[in-house]
């Protein structure tokens, strides 16, 4: 039997996305995502906790994260979970940590400009969300209401 993982999660960015280049040219984005839950004890008690998550993208969607990303923006990533495992370098044996390589994203919460204040920056421009959706040319400007989109 063959595996499968599948994760999607909602969060902010806990720090500003960091990009590197391999030794064989190609681009990792690596970045944390803070998801909070809120629910209530058998007490009715109104509790909240934080999950922090490793994420990684590569190439092109790294790049985008990179650019547009900032700490406290809000994303939707969803992608496979992987292990990495090394041998740590103070002789304290084997490691290991599971992280989401990212296959898919999206900017969430609005194009505000200050991540500081809880609000997020800049979504991609049309240019980079059409490498996944295509480009609306046929749809003429202003013909689109955004009070009439459903999410």
């Amino acid at each position: 039997m063959r595996g499968f993982s599948k994760v999607i999660i909602t969060g902010n960015l806990t720090r500003d996305p960091e990009l590197r280049s391999t030794t064989n040219g190609s681009s990792v984005c690596s970045f944390g995502v803070a998801v909070n839950r809120v629910y209530r004890d058998v007490s009715g008690e109104q509790k909240e906790e934080v999950s922090f998550f490793d994420c990684s993208a590569w190439n092109k969607l790294g790049e985008m994260i990179a650019q547009y990303g900032k700490k406290g923006s809000g994303v939707l990533v969803s992608g496979r979970l992987t292990q990495r495992n090394w041998e740590d370098k103070n002789g304290g044996g084997k490691r290991s940590r599971v992280e989401i390589v990212v296959e898919d994203f999206n900017f969430i919460g609005g194009g505000r400009d200050n991540a500081s204040d809880g609000n997020f920056g800049p979504a991609p421009s049309s240019a980079t969300t059409a490498a996944k959706v295509g480009t609306p040319d046929d749809i003429p400007e202003g013909e689109i209401d955004l009070n009439d989109v459903p999410f």
